[in-house]
C-alpha cells in the first residue's frame, strides 16, 4: 500500500461525459463510412487537439476550409453543433464522483482537454462540472494533456503531492504522462468499474 490518497483528478470527456464527434456526423452524413473518412481526414482528433491547446475556433475553421473548401459547411458544424457530440453524462461515474465529493475525504479536481471557447457551454450542459474543488481547462491554459506542463500546473497550483493523488483518464497517452510525473493513474475504459479501481489504492 502506497501513500494515503488525498486527491482525485478526473478527466471529463470519456470519463464523466460521453463525447464522440461521430454522434453529430452520423446525423450529417447518415453513412458510417463517410463519417469515419471525414473524422480521419478532415476534422481529425489532431486538428481538434489544437483548439484544446488554445487555438481559436475561427482559426481552426479557416485552416481546414482552405484545405477542403467543398466541406466548408460540415467543418463549421463541428463547433456550431458541438453539443450534439454528447450523449450525456456517464451516470455510474458521475454517481461515484458525487459519492467521493460527499465523503469529504479527498480534494477532487478535473483536468480536461477542452476548447476555452466551449467551456461556458460545457458548464451549461453539465452543471455538475461546477462541483469540483477546481477545474483546469487546457484551452484556457494554452497547453494540453499529455504535455507535462499541464500536469505540473495542476500539481503546483493546488499543492498536490503526486504520490497521494489518483488521475483518471480514458486516453492511454495521458495516463502514461501522469505516471511519469509520479501520479497514480487509472486508464478508464467503457463498462469498467471505476469504484473498484479507486478502492485498490
Amino acid at each position: 500500500m502506497g501513500a494515503k490518497i488525498d486527491t482525485i483528478i478526473f478527466d471529463l470527456g470519456g470519463v464523466l461525459v460521453d463525447w464522440k464527434p461521430e454522434y453529430l456526423y452520423r446525423k450529417i452524413f447518415g453513412d458510417e463510412q463517410k463519417v469515419q473518412w471525414f473524422l480521419k481526414t478532415i476534422c481529425t482528433s489532431k486538428w481538434n487537439a489544437e483548439q484544446d491547446a488554445g487555438r481559436t475556433i475561427a482559426e481552426a475553421n479557416s485552416i481546414k476550409i482552405a484545405e477542403f473548401p467543398e466541406y466548408q459547411k460540415e467543418i463549421k458544424q463541428f463547433y456550431e453543433r458541438w453539443e450534439e457530440m454528447f450523449s450525456g453524462p456517464i451516470l455510474q461515474n458521475v454517481e461515484l464522483f458525487r459519492e467521493l465529493t460527499a465523503s469529504k475525504k479527498y480534494k477532487i479536481y478535473a483536468l480536461t482537454n477542452w476548447s476555452a471557447e466551449k467551456w461556458d457551454k460545457a458548464l451549461e450542459l453539465f452543471p455538475f462540472f461546477k462541483e469540483f474543488d477546481s477545474v483546469v481547462v487546457s484551452g484556457q491554459e494554452k497547453t494540453r494533456k499529455p504535455f507535462p506542463e499541464i500536469y505540473k500546473l495542476i500539481i503546483d497550483r493546488y499543492n498536490i503531492t503526486p504520490e497521494k493523488a489518483i488521475f483518471i483518464d480514458d486516453n492511454k497517452e495521458n495516463v502514461i504522462a501522469a505516471l511519469e510525473l509520479k501520479l497514480n493513474a487509472i486508464h478508464y475504459k467503457n463498462n469498467f468499474c471505476l469504484k473498484k479501481s479507486i478502492q485498490q489504492y
